[in-house]
C-alpha cells in the first residue's frame, strides 16, 4: 500500500526516578549507516536466541504517521516517564513472545494476542498455562491501544495504566501462573536473572542489569503502544481525500476508492443517519474508544462500564465483546441496531427519550455498515516483521 509520510518529532524526556533515566539509554543515530556485524550485546551472543539485528533495530520510536493522523498523534496515553525507544520496545517484543515468563514455559503474552489476527485470540476464551483452564474474558485486540485516552485498561478498567496492565496476565492463576502461590513477580524476576540474555538486554535498555517490575512493565507498554494501524483501505482512502479545511478533515465526502456500499456504511458510522453516530464513541481515524464512554447496554442493568479496543482490524476477529458472545460483525451491528438494553450506566448517546436507541436500519444499511467496518482491516501491521516472534524457532 502507498505510504503517506507525515513526520513528527518526538521530544525524549527523562523518567521521574533517578534510578532509571531514559536520557542515558543508547539511541540510534539515523544519519550514520550501520553495518550489522556484531550480534554481541552485553557479552551475550544474541544470535543464539533471536532473529533481531541488534545493530540496526526496528523503528518503534519515530513512526511516520500518515497525514490524516495529524490531529491524533498527540492524543495518546504515553506518559512522559515512558517515552518509546527502539531499545525499550525491542525488549518489550522479546518479553511479549517469551514463554519463559509463564510458570511452566508453556505460554506467552503472544499466545493469547496473536499478531496475524490483530493481537487477539480467535477462541472465545484463551487457554492458560496448564493447557486446560480458560480465561474469564475474551482476549482484547491490541492495535492502536496507545490512542485510548482513558487511564484504565482491561475490559473492566481494573488496571490504572497500560504499564500496570502488562504484568497482570503474568500473575494470573490461569493465564501465566506466577500468582501469589508461585511467588508472584519476585519469583519471575529470580527466574529471569538466570536467563542469559535478560540482564544484558535490561542493561542495554535501562543502563544497568537490574530487572524490576517497573522496567518489565515499561518495556512491554512501549512495544504495545508501537502497534499502530495506519495501512487499512480506510486509511489509504482517507489520506487521499484528506482536507484540513473541510468538516472532519473531509471524512464526510464519499471516497472514490470505496464502493457505494462502503460509502453508505461510512455515512452511517460517522453521522446520525443511522440514529447513532458510531464515531462519537469510536474516534476517527484511530477508532480508539473515547474515554468518556459509559455503558453500552450489552445486558440489562449492567453494573460494569466496559472499555473496548480500537475497531481497527475488527473484521479479522472471530469473537466480539468482552465475553466473546458474538461471532460475526453482522451480530454486532444487529445488537446496536435493535438490542441495546436499559440500565443506569447506559451511555446517553445510546438513549433516546429515556429509552435505548434503536437504529432501525434496513438490511441493506446493516450490510453496508459491516462492509465499512471491513475496510478497517490492515494487512500491513499484522505481517510487519517488527511485531513478529523474535525467537529462533
Amino acid at each position: 500500500m502507498r505510504k503517506y509520510a507525515f513526520l513528527f518529532s518526538i521530544l525524549l524526556v527523562s523518567c521521574a526516578s533517578d534510578e532509571d533515566v531514559y536520557t542515558d539509554i543508547p539511541t540510534e543515530n539515523t544519519d550514520i549507516p550501520v553495518v550489522p556485524t556484531d550480534p554481541i550485546v552485553g557479552g551475550v551472543d544474541m544470535s543464539d536466541y533471536f532473529t533481531i539485528n541488534f545493530e540496526a533495530l526496528s523503528n518503534y520510536s519515530n513512526p511516520d504517521y500518515p497525514i490524516h493522523y495529524i490531529n491524533s498523534v498527540g492524543d495518546n496515553n504515553e506518559p512522559a516517564t515512558n517515552i518509546t525507544t527502539d531499545n525499550g520496545a525491542t525488549l518489550g517484543r522479546i518479553l511479549f513472545f517469551d514463554k519463559q515468563l509463564s510458570i511452566n514455559d508453556a505460554v506467552s503474552c503472544a499466545s493469547c494476542h496473536q499478531q496475524g489476527i490483530a493481537f487477539t485470540d480467535n477462541n472465545q476464551f484463551s487457554t492458560g498455562f496448564d493447557g486446560v483452564s480458560v480465561t474469564g474474558a475474551h482476549s482484547m485486540r491490541l492495535l492502536n491501544a496507545r490512542f485510548y485516552e482513558g487511564e484504565s485498561f482491561f475490559w473492566d478498567k481494573r488496571a490504572p495504566t497500560l504499564e500496570a496492565q502488562t504484568t497482570e496476565p503474568i500473575v494470573n492463576s490461569v493465564e501465566m501462573g506466577f500468582d501469589a502461590n508461585n511467588g508472584g513477580l519476585d519469583a519471575l524476576i529470580t527466574k529471569m536473572n538466570t536467563i542469559e540474555y535478560y540482564p544484558a538486554l535490561f542493561e542495554t535498555t535501562f543502563g544497568d542489569t537490574t530487572i524490576s517490575v517497573d522496567r518489565i512493565q515499561r518495556a512491554l507498554a512501549q512495544y504495545i503502544r508501537a502497534m499502530v494501524s495506519t495501512d487499512s483501505r480506510f486509511d489509504e482512502a482517507f489520506a487521499q481525500n484528506f482536507n484540513p479545511n473541510a468538516p472532519g478533515n473531509g471524512i464526510g465526502q464519499d471516497f472514490p476508492q470505496f464502493t457505494a456500499q462502503e460509502n453508505l456504511g461510512k455515512r452511517i458510522f460517522t453521522t446520525n443517519q443511522g440514529n447513532i453516530n458510531c464515531s462519537g464513541c469510536h474516534q476517527l481515524p484511530t477508532f480508539a474508544l473515547n474515554d468518556n464512554v459509559r455503558g453500552i447496554g450489552l445486558d440489562a442493568n449492567e453494573t460494569t462500564i466496559f472499555k473496548a479496543p480500537s475497531l481497527k482490524n475488527i473484521g479479522t476477529s472471530a469473537q466480539f465483546m468482552h465475553d466473546g458472545r458474538f461471532t460475526s460483525l453482522t451480530q454486532v451491528v444487529e445488537f446496536y441496531n435493535s438490542g441495546i438494553q436499559s440500565g443506569a450506566l447506559l451511555d446517553n448517546r445510546l438513549m433516546q427519550n429515556g429509552q435505548p436507541r434503536r437504529m432501525n436500519l434496513t438490511e441493506a444499511e446493516k450490510q453496508a455498515l459491516v462492509a465499512f467496518l471491513e475496510t478497517l482491516t490492515d494487512d500491513v501491521v499484522i505481517n510487519d516483521p517488527k511485531f513478529s516472534d523474535p525467537f529462533i524457532q
